[in-house]
């Protein structure tokens, strides 16, 4: 039982161990004009359906993240799986970048897996929720003074890829009389003939002689990381085996290489259906060309151009739709053939632990975010603009769009003169617009149609939103505050707490 700011006294308990409601109410509220429909965890369609949701937003705040760790623990655990089935010596470590809940830091050690921090905040916050040194390691792409010397004093390995951070590990090992511990990251790898430019690593073609510059008696090379962007498979299979190839030279500089960090960029998919993804692009591409009328505010493209009848570019996007995903995209990269087996036996040849650093798909099915709607009105090009109470940047990455349906929660509490309102159950088509006090300020880009409607006081909910949505890029532009973090535990006495780092 939980106590609501209104005086109601709600059971809340076994949420996630009920039978949920039938999610197909959920996707008739709203409805891309070309639909997107989420894919949802049993949790979030149980939450959906819950009548005290619109109490918790307005004890919280709009808009609201609701966050859950044990989807978290699931993935964690679907890829160790993977890797157990291979006999590899294996560890996840949970990119924290990807959502700031202190919920998920201290859910990752009951799945077995470690931390990777990229700030001195989110170092410290760990230590802080009694993670052991040697489950962290440190990614961060500016490391400060202060932020190495927590890393060395604390015996946590530190990626590196140039002189100036090398200089700076270096002076302090000496400066605290203890050995500093890193990881070389690479980059440079040759795919299908092609270099793999990246701003991060040392080019591994230059691997050996950075290596020889490293003194082995103040500084330790542990391992060896990188990051690929994108999500091609075999791409990571190239790196692996160059990176493998190093290995043995590095060796015998005396450096004691134990483990090979692949990063993260595990594919994950928000939408159900594959259809509808390339029905989408296909059908934006027609309106950017004016065969239909466009998809999108004001015909924005989306990372696409109409240029003399053709569409050039390419999408601004995360792939909503793909596959294979997480473990069947891992399972895909350890079978791969290479020289003298497959992938995962040159792993296991070379005596290395095999490292990975997934956000976004570990915390696949983990969050959403909800918010109120405050007004409705019509431009002049007679679409309707839905106003919520939230801004762009909290449900927003580098991709130019969240391109997922979000959900309509219609609420029954209405005056009568509301009521008699006839706009407020007439089909309507229309944009999600945010707070900020700008042009650009739409929460989705595509146009989106409500078939009954939507009133002031209605929710709208995003789904999916804990992997790198909600935090990223959230910003507190005209001093509005940032939204809190609700955690749902269905076995816990007092299921609603906000996440710690609330109370920070």
């Amino acid at each position: 039982m939980t106590g609501l700011p209104n005086g109601t006294t709600v059971d809340l308990s076994a949420d996630v161990q009920r039978q949920p409601p039938s999610s197909c109410s959920l996707d008739r509220g709203c409805v891309g004009v070309t639909p997107l429909t989420a894919r949802r965890e049993p949790w979030m369609n149980s939450l959906l359906h819950d009548p005290t949701l619109a109490s918790l937003l307005e004890q919280h705040g709009s808009p609201l993240n609701v966050v859950t760790a044990d989807p978290m623990l699931a993935n964690v655990r679907e890829l160790n799986a993977v890797a157990k089935a291979r006999s590899l010596d294996f560890r996840v470590f949970f990119a924290r970048k990807a959502n700031k809940c202190l919920t998920f830091v201290n859910a990752a050690p009951l799945a077995g897996s470690g931390i990777d921090v990229a700030s001195l905040n989110e170092l410290e916050q760990t230590l802080q929720s009694g993670i052991a040194s040697n489950d962290i390691i440190c990614t961060a792409a500016i490391k400060n003074a202060n932020l190495v010397e927590v890393c060395v004093r604390n015996e946590i390995t530190l990626t590196i890829d140039n002189e100036d951070e090398l200089s700076l590990i270096t002076h302090t090992a000496e400066k605290l009389a203890k050995p500093a511990f890193v990881a070389i990251r690479l980059s440079g790898f040759i795919h299908d003939g092609n270099k793999l430019h990246s701003r991060f690593g040392v080019d591994i073609e230059q691997c050996e002689s950075f290596a020889k510059g490293i003194a082995a008696d103040h500084v330790r090379v542990t391992g060896l990381h990188f990051h690929l962007d994108g999500y091609c498979a075999q791409q990571r299979v190239a790196a692996i085996d160059q990176s493998l190839a190093v290995v043995p030279s590095l060796r015998q500089q005396g450096h004691p290489i134990e483990f090979l960090d692949i990063g993260g960029g595990f594919p994950i998919s928000y939408l159900s259906s594959g259809e509808q993804w390339e029905t989408f692009w296909n059908e934006h591409r027609r309106g950017l060309l004016q065969q239909r009328p466009p998809l999108t505010y004001r015909g924005h493209g989306l990372g696409l151009i109409a240029v003399d009848g053709k569409i050039v570019g390419k999408p601004n996007s995360y792939p909503y739709y793909q596959t294979p995903t997480r473990s069947a995209w891992l399972a895909q990269i350890l079978d791969s053939p290479v020289a003298d087996g497959t992938v995962a036996d040159q792993v296991r040849d070379h005596d290395l632990q095999l490292r990975c650093e997934p956000g976004r798909s570990i915390l696949d099915g983990c969050g959403m975010t909800i918010a109120r709607v405050e007004f409705r009105k019509q431009n002049a090009e007679g679409d309707w603009l839905i106003g919520l109470s939230m801004n762009r940047t909290q449900c927003r990455t580098s991709s130019d769009d969240f391109l997922v349906d979000p959900i309509v929660i219609p609420q029954t509490d209405r005056s009568e003169s509301e009521l008699q309102n006839q706009n407020q159950t007439e089909p309507m088509e229309g944009f999600l617009v945010g707070a900020y006090c700008t042009e650009s300020e739409l929460i989705c880009l595509r146009k989106l149609r409500f078939p009954a409607g939507i009133r002031r006081g209605d929710l709208v909910a995003f789904p999916n939103t804990a992997g790198y949505l909600m935090h990223f890029l959230e910003s507190r532009s005209h001093q509005f505050p940032l939204a809190k973090n609700l955690v749902y535990d269905s076995r816990s006495q007092t299921p609603w707490m906000l996440d710690k780092i609330d109370a920070e």
